[in-house]
């Protein structure tokens, strides 16, 4: 079998350990647990594993973020994905910090990401793992704190957090949607 896991982020040094990066740092963790690199690749950096058996490729788009239905869309094409293989993982500002929310489908939530991959791929109907990142900001702070660094006080739950969610992922591939929601769509104690 083959899948698509899709990390959402932004590019570039000035986004990296920030909120909005989240799908970026889960992908990097799956990586680093697969021991593969990341090549540049149309519309996106990817790595390739044959994972226990399971051929997955994961992508970390290099356009905007609002534009990152291009880069999937691409790359199911390219590997012959079908949408029932594809996990998008994303940060989420209605979930309390490090809570998971596995759904295999669903509205963008007020993501420009999602939004754009619903109208690219002509669907919701896509799996997305969505990482709660909290929405500790004031009145009209929301861009500055979805692109603002971790809290030091933060860091331990998010690091908790990206493994459980990297855990997530590697159940999506391998027990399925309906397993993985059961299991991984609580908010455990680090």
């Amino acid at each position: 079998m083959k899948y698509l896991i899709v990390g959402l982020g932004n590019i570039g040094d000035a986004y990296k350990n920030t909120r909005h990066n989240i799908g970026f740092d889960v992908a990097d963790c799956l990586a680093k647990r697969w021991s593969v690199t990341y090549e540049a690749g149309k519309l996106a950096d990817v790595a390739e594993s044959t994972y226990r058996g399971r051929q997955v490729t994961l992508i970390k788009p290099t356009t905007l973020m609002n534009r990152s239905g291009r880069a999937v869309a691409h790359w199911m094409q390219q590997k012959k994905v079908s949408l029932d293989n594809v996990l998008v993982i994303v940060d989420d500002l209605s979930l309390d910090l490090g809570v998971l929310r596995l759904r295999g489908k669903g509205s963008d939530g007020g993501h420009n990401g999602i939004a754009n991959i619903n109208t690219i791929l002509n669907t919701p109907r896509y799996a997305r793992l969505r990482f709660g990142i909290g929405c500790n900001y004031s009145r009209g702070r929301q861009v500055d704190f979805v692109l603002g660094k971790w809290d030091k006080q933060e860091e331990e739950e998010v690091s908790f957090g990206i493994e459980r969610a990297a855990d997530a992922t590697e159940s999506f591939i391998f027990r399925g949607l309906a397993n993985t929601m059961n299991v991984f769509n609580t908010k455990p104690n680090p």
